[in-house]
């Protein structure tokens, strides 16, 4: 069996930045938050309103699966 893609659910409240700097914390974080949302368009693609300011978002849920390594390499 081949080895699973490193992934992580998030905790309450994280972004790109906070999932950037606690899991890719060797890398600079600009392109490690670039990294990851090249990785899970899954969830970078979903936009959704925010009810309180009106502005478009893409929210990370705490149900999301967030890949935190590329593609693994056929």
């Amino acid at each position: 069996m081949d080895a699973a893609r490193k992934s992580i659910f998030p905790i309450a409240d994280d972004s790109w930045e906070s999932i950037a700097v606690r899991e890719m914390a060797a890398s600079d974080k600009e392109q490690a938050i670039s990294q990851l949302q090249s990785w899970n368009l899954h969830v970078f693609a979903r936009r959704v309103i925010n009810d309180d300011t009106g502005e478009m978002g893409n929210p990370i849920l705490p149900s999301d699966v967030i890949f935190v390594e590329p593609p693994v390499k056929a």
